[in-house]
Formats: structure tokens, sequence, C-alpha cells
């Protein structure tokens, strides 16, 4: 048989990379030659993100970026994952560069589409035909410390703005023991973080049990020897209860983090978002948390721009910020998604309003952070090494709990003398900061 080798070109979020990781482990398994080179591959698929626009124009940018390979040894460029599943036809249709493609249901069929691909059927699995076992194989892209534990697909929460359910369809809770056994296989490869993620980790196992099952999961990960940190990213605040605070509390191996997608700081918009509770609610859990997981630290997003957002609506959501404090937020103007409830809203924010906003939300929230790093210097942390700058070989990048990978930044240990092997935990006193980086 020809040596067939294949490049996946992941974009998007951690979930998508768990996914292409997936695709990775499968292809490798089934007999193809992976490469990170496409210029030496013959099938490149890339895995897209159909989330916002901006994604999907990302996606499309990388779609003819890479189709010019074809010019050289490419012979098949597929898509895969959100935007492919959510808008196949129109892929098809306005972009003949793509051979044919795959969505999220039918990760486990990619060698399938590469074989017909090549035999010059374009190919279009969007049904879920090909969904595969629940241990499927997985090729971390990810440093070898670390690595992003999916527990759950899909979402049933119904955000007006989101897409995501009709891309992935209804949540569904991965089986227990498969993650577990998921788990100890990542921890006996060398990883020592765990990053859990779903697009809602607080309604895990609710479908299977129906009781949320996070707070026993998190104690039988902890269990597990050679893990040394767990992190917790996406839980919803409705649905953070007593149980799971008192886990994150007592398990001494879960990160005091926490990722809350608040969204928005006003009644009124956080129900036209359909979300469940209320800046109230959500500033008596931030109290809570505080109060009982000391240290503990918050990480959120924030739309703004949303449909009916006037400037009374958005001063409430600044006025929330200033009193929630929160460690990071990211901020994003609101994207109008075809097909979504908010879509065919009245009262369309216009353009440069939103991303005005979006300015000056970041401004305020920039202030309340940088006091927050400022609070850091001269205290001693714990640090994971993530390894040497590839600017400059002398400065060791490390994170503490307080510093999820690749959104959170680093902390940069000048001058560094320290033998640390990547994963390996030492103790960094803070001397200052650049940014959102801390130094040391």
């Amino acid at each position: 048989m020809q040596e067939i080798k294949v490049a996946v070109v992941s974009l998007g979020c951690a979930k998508n990379l768990v996914d292409s990781e997936t695709m990775l482990g499968l292809l490798n398994e089934d007999g193809f030659t992976l490469t990170t080179d496409p210029e030496k591959a013959h099938v490149i698929i890339i895995n897209t993100c159909g989330f916002i626009d901006a994604a999907k124009e990302e996606s499309i940018a990388k779609i003819l970026e890479m189709a010019a390979y074809k010019e050289k040894n490419c012979r098949l460029l597929l898509a895969a994952g959100c935007m492919a599943q959510r808008f196949a036809d129109e892929l098809l249709d306005e972009l003949p560069e793509v051979d044919g493609l795959f969505g999220t249901n039918d990760v486990h069929g990619a060698a399938v589409a590469i074989r017909r691909g090549l035999a010059g059927e374009k190919v279009s699995f969007t049904q879920g035909e090909f969904a595969g076992s629940d241990d499927a194989p997985r090729l971390l892209s990810t440093p070898s410390h670390t690595a992003y534990l999916k527990i759950a697909e899909g979402c049933d929460n119904r955000c007006t703005y989101c897409a995501i359910p009709a891309i992935r369809g209804p949540y569904q809770s991965r089986d227990g023991q498969a993650v577990v056994s998921e788990a100890q296989s990542l921890a006996a490869g060398g990883v020592k973080e765990l990053n859990l993620i779903a697009q809602d980790i607080t309604l895990y196992g609710t479908d299977r049990t129906g009781k949320a099952q996070l707070p026993k999961l998190l104690g039988e990960l902890a269990a597990i020897d050679g893990v040394h940190w767990i992190r917790l990213l996406y839980a919803y605040p409705e649905r953070l209860d007593q149980r799971i605070i008192e886990a994150v509390a007592r398990e001494e191996k879960v990160c005091k983090y926490l990722d809350l997608p608040l969204q928005h700081g006003s009644d009124k918009i956080l129900r036209r978002m359909g979300r469940k509770t209320t800046a109230d609610k959500i500033l008596k859990l931030i109290e809570t948390l505080r109060r009982e997981v000391p240290g503990i630290v918050l990480r959120s997003s924030f739309i703004a721009g949303f449909p009916g957002e006037g400037e009374e609506e958005f001063g409430e959501m600044l006025a929330f910020l200033k009193e929630a404090q929160l460690d990071r937020v990211g901020f994003f103007a609101y994207s109008r998604e075809e097909g979504t409830p908010a879509a065919a809203y009245s009262n369309q924010v216009p353009a440069e309003v939103k991303e005005e906003r979006v300015r000056r939300a970041v401004a305020l929230q920039s202030a309340i952070s940088e006091k927050k790093q400022q609070q850091l210097v001269g205290k001693t942390v714990t640090a994971m090494v993530d390894g040497s700058s590839a600017q400059d070989p002398s400065i060791l990048l490390a994170r503490s709990y307080m510093q999820a990978p690749e959104v959170d930044g680093y902390i940069r240990i000048q001058n560094s003398d320290k033998k640390a092997q990547k994963g390996g935990l030492l103790p960094v006193t803070i001397t200052g900061f650049d940014g959102y980086d801390l130094l040391a």
C-alpha cells in the first residue's frame, strides 16, 4: 500500500482540539502517516470552527490557504468540524477547493472519508453514521504534561445567541468509567494537568442519572497517581451548586480556578439571552465561591452589543464588572448567528457601537486585572513548568493554578538556573508583571 501522509489543522476551541487529537489517533491506528507539514501531506483535513462570524472567516481563510498545497503534494482537501457540520451544502457548493467533508458527529469516519475521497468520491458525512466508541485513541497535540479531557458533548442550555446545540446536538455525558480510564491512560503517558471541558461541565451526568455527577467524577480523577492538577473549564453559574463548590474546596488536586461564562450583567439582557439567572444571583455566587474556596481565581466571558442592549444595559454590565472584580475576562462583540432566536430580535446593535463597547469593557477590566496582578507581587506560588521561551531560552515559562493553558499567560522566570522538566512543580516568587504575564 502506498504511504499516505495526512496533516490535520485544528481551529477553534479546546473541544475541537480533542476531536482533532482523536482523528490523529484513529488515522495513526489505521496505518496513515501523520505530518505537521502541509507541504508534505497528500491529504489535508481542516477541523473548522463555525461558532461566530470571526471563526467562520478564519476557517474559510485557512481552507483557501491550505488549498494552495493542491498545486504540490496534496491530492485531497477535506473540511471537518463545526462549520462543515453546520454549512455542509454551502461549503461544497461555494468552495470548489474542498473535496469533501465530515461533521462533528463523524470524527470516527476520517479514514473512510480519506479513502473514498482519494477514490474520487465527494464525501459528505454529517448524520453521525460513523459514531465511534468512547475509548478511541488520541494523539496529543498539547505539551506532553497537560491535556484536555472532554467529559460531555453537545448542549441543552439553548441560549438565544448560540448555535452549538444545532451543531453538536443535545447534551450527552460520557460514561464515567470511560472518562476515568482515559485520564489514567493520559497520566500513565506523563500528563500532570487535566483540563476538564464540555459545553457545560456542571451538567455532567444529569442526562444519565438525573443528578449531577461532577463531584463524584472529581473524586475519582483526584485519586489517579501522577495527576497534580485538575482544572474546571466552562462551568455555567446556573447549576454551580453547593456539592460542586464543596468538591472544589475539598479536593487538593482540583485547582481553585473556575471558568464561568457569565455573558452579561444586565437582568434584561440575561433574560433575552435565555440565561436562567440574574446579576444579583451571580454576585452572590461569586461571594460564596470566594468565601468557601479561599484564593479561587474566576475567569469569564461577556458579550457586548447583544440585541436590545442600550447605554443603560451596557452601563449595568460595566457596573457588574466593577462589583464582581473578576480576575480575567474575555469580551466579544455579539455575532448574529443564523438560525438562533437572537438573530431575529429587533434592536440589533450597529457593528461600530458593538466594537466601541468592547473597547470600553476591556479598558475597565484591564484596570481590574492589573490591580490583581499587582497584589501577587512578593507572593510565592507553586508553578508547573511548560518549558523554555522560544524567544529567549534563558527564560523558563511556567504557570500557577491561577493560569489555564493558552489563555491566561505565563510566569516568566528570568535568568533561570532551575533545572526543571516540563510538568515539574517548583516554588517561585512573583517579582512583577508584564501585561497578563507574571515575572519571577
